[in-house]
């Protein structure tokens, strides 16, 4: 089994998995393929714009949060094994009100193939244990002592994952091997809960608590994709399903859709076993987990994320001609079939090319996260703001400490946008028999 299709088998066998610990999971993948169809019904093929019904539907992203650097490198080790890679970084602890004490990364394939084949991420978070605006030095001895007495992924698990990264693949044994291995590591545990200890970092973040508060961890979410996120929210709730308040990310316009929309489904209260400081075991709840749903639009440039996120859509223009030729949004070009002849030359000049109908555009989407979408939903599903003390400083991270906690390059999302976007450029221009500068 090659990794493109342990990652397909995986995002099939998890999802399986989290449908059965959470029920209402099955209910928003129900009214999400209800409101796919009704969008494809409704808009025909405008509605596949952005992804083809088939990926749409199979599409998924699932969250994850590890405690240290070394359960971050083998996270890593694992998702590899899929093709899965690293791709960008995103800093929780600077998100405003809604702070929590983690940086993530996404893991995800990076070619424009294995995206199509099968897209599924997922969102690790780590926890900035050192960040004196959260934990004082008393309290991270404590977290990291705790942290390094656990183990989250077996050594078999580990053993198979290099493997199948050093091979491109696993022989049906081993594969199922792994699957069942990979799939467990993320079920929610029947461990016990030392109901103080867990109360104690809770008080910081329930984010803190939900990682440093366990010796396992689990799927924190897992988000199926629809076509219309404002018409599933209002069908979740007729269902009767509590959502947050709001849908994070871009407002709903009537231009073309960009970057990523989110919202979710309240955190359940999931039924735990606690012990106490006496020693006596008792039955409590926690709400950690909860039903994430995303609608993706099309990715933009570092110009256009600029502009996003001075003054949101506002500003764009409200065409993809429009957001194409100012270099504020990616897409791609391709020559148009049997175009009449009229006696013009194309230009290399990208307007030139779509005002002549010498090339179509086709939108590059958005695979990746916003950091206060994703640390804003993190809140709405919290029983309080993390506590940090901003007088204090704050541990430095960024992709780098990402990269040396992994020992692998972290992905510039910027850089596989544009990357796709130039080699769709370069053979339009080729098959069209225009000479660039570069070129001759």
């Amino acid at each position: 089994m090659r990794s493109t299709e342990l990652r397909a088998a995986f995002a099939r066998a998890l999802s399986e998995m989290y449908g059965g610990e959470v029920p209402a999971y099955r209910t928003l993948v129900e009214v999400a393929a209800e409101v796919n169809q009704e969008v494809l019904a409704a808009q025909g093929p405008a509605a596949e714009r952005l992804g083809s019904i088939a990926r749409v539907t199979e599409e998924r992203h699932g969250a994850i949060r590890v405690g240290t650097r070394d359960e971050l490198r083998q996270v890593g080790d694992l998702f590899a094994a899929m093709g899965m890679h690293p791709v960008g970084f995103y800093d929780l602890r600077e998100a405003g009100p809604a702070a929590v004490p983690v940086v993530s990364s996404a893991f995800r394939p990076v070619d424009a193939d294995e995206l199509a084949t099968n897209p599924f991420r997922v969102f690790v978070s780590v926890l900035a244990t050192d960040d004196r605006r959260f934990f004082p030095p008393d309290l991270q001895a404590e977290v990291e002592s705790f942290l390094a007495r656990r183990t989250l992924f077996p050594p078999e698990l580990l053993d198979l994952a290099a493997r199948a990264e050093a091979d491109g693949a696993l022989g049906g044994a081993q594969a199922a091997r792994f699957l069942d291995l990979a799939t467990g590591a993320f079920a929610l545990s029947p461990e016990l809960i030392d109901r103080a200890w867990y109360d104690r970092l809770e008080q910081v973040s329930g984010v803190a608590a939900d990682i440093g508060g366990v010796t396992s961890t689990h799927v924190n979410h897992l988000t199926p994709r629809v076509l219309d996120i404002d018409l599933l929210y209002a069908r979740m709730q007729s269902r009767g399903v509590e959502m947050i308040d709001e849908i994070q990310g871009p407002p709903r316009t009537d231009g073309p859709a960009v970057l990523l929309r989110q919202t979710s489904f309240r955190a359940l209260a999931e039924p735990r076993l606690f012990r106490a400081a006496d020693g006596s075991v008792g039955r409590g709840a926690l709400r950690v987990r909860f039903g994430e749903v995303e609608a993706r639009g099309v990715a933009l440039t570092p110009a256009g994320r600029d502009s996003y996120d001075a003054t949101g859509v506002e500003d764009l223009p409200d065409t993809e001609r429009g957001l194409a030729v100012a270099e504020l949004a990616y897409y791609t070009v391709a020559p148009v079939r049997d175009r009449p002849a009229d006696g013009r030359a194309p230009g290399s000049d990208l307007s030139a090319l779509v005002d002549g109908g010498w090339v179509v555009l086709e939108p590059v989407v958005y695979e990746d996260f916003l950091p206060r979408s994703a640390a804003g939903i993190f809140r709405s599903n919290l029983a309080h703001d993390a506590a940090s003390d901003r007088t204090q400083e704050g541990a430095h991270r960024d992709a780098a400490w990402i990269e040396g906690a992994l020992d692998r390059p972290v992905h510039d999302l910027f850089s596989l946008y544009a990357a796709q976007r130039d080699a769709s450029v370069a053979a339009t221009l080729r098959t069209l028999g225009v000479v660039t500068g570069a070129s001759s």
